[in-house]
């Protein structure tokens, strides 16, 4: 049964890999559209990237935006989870289901509603349009993390700070924060990832002004399908890796020094 499991595991993740498989070499190809395997190989689709505005700038303002959406959606989050997670009142059922409202309602909804919402207010096609959009898309996210984290919080620890003389203010930022901070961290990265994705939303609210690289990439593979799109889909690829190992990294590093240290 171990075995059977095992070489399942390995299945999925085979399965799962197998499209990056494809991708990465396709970067590297010289062919004039997207080719696997392909004929040649250079570097020539990488420079087009790194040389040409047209991705720059979708690039540059996909980060601006998600930048913006993490922070936004962070200083709405905090206080609201605090708020529906350790309060009572009135309406907090109605509350709950506010928050997660956006990941029930199909995108292509939400996009349709936004566009007419903010065509009236004169905010489509602007970043302001875009960073609103994103931020009601990823508040339910990072609700959710980090509601999770604050439920198994354990209230104690603030009551000795309290009555060792600390104040409210002083023990959130040296007993609260410190426990939530994991929970804070992943809930920021599933916000600035939503936001980086997002694509359905970012067709109808963005214009040209405030382009997003999703937004690029499906109207250069409906138009010509440029093989730059392989080059932007490793280089997100290789910053997921790093993403993903740096911390554990960090930590063992931390970990091979702790016991030197000592």
């Amino acid at each position: 049964m171990d075995r059977f499991m095992r070489w399942l595991g390995i299945a999925v993740v085979v399965f799962i890999a197998a499209p990056l498989v494809i991708v990465v070499p396709m970067s590297f190809s010289n062919a004039r559209s997207l080719q696997f395997p392909p004929p040649g190989y250079s570097f020539g689709y990488y420079q087009a990237y790194f040389t040409d505005m047209s991705w720059l700038v979708p690039t540059w303002n996909s980060i601006l935006i998600a930048t913006a959406t993490t922070v936004l959606t962070m200083l709405l989050v905090v206080p609201a989870t605090f708020a529906l997670v350790r309060h009572k009142f009135r309406g907090k059922g109605i509350a709950d289901l506010m928050m997660l409202m956006p990941l029930a309602v199909p995108h292509i909804v939400m996009a349709v509603g936004y566009y007419s919402y903010f065509g009236n207010v004169g905010i489509v096609h602007t970043h302001l349009g875009v960073i609103l959009a994103h931020t009601c898309l990823s508040v339910p996210i990072a609700f959710l993390v980090l509601s999770a984290n604050l439920k198994g919080f354990d209230r104690t620890l603030e009551r000795a700070a309290l009555s060792l003389g600390a104040s409210p203010t002083k023990t959130f930022i040296h007993v609260t924060l410190p426990i939530l901070r994991p929970g804070l961290i992943i809930s920021a990265l599933f916000a600035f990832v939503q936001s980086f994705d997002e694509t359905v939303v970012a067709i109808f609210i963005s214009g040209r002004g405030a382009e997003t690289l999703p937004r690029k990439m499906f109207d250069s593979i409906r138009q010509e399908a440029d093989p730059v799109i392989a080059v932007i889909s490793t280089l997100l690829f290789l910053a997921v890796i790093v993403g993903v190992t740096a911390p554990l990294l960090v930590a063992r590093i931390r970990s091979r020094r702790t016991p030197a240290t000592a």
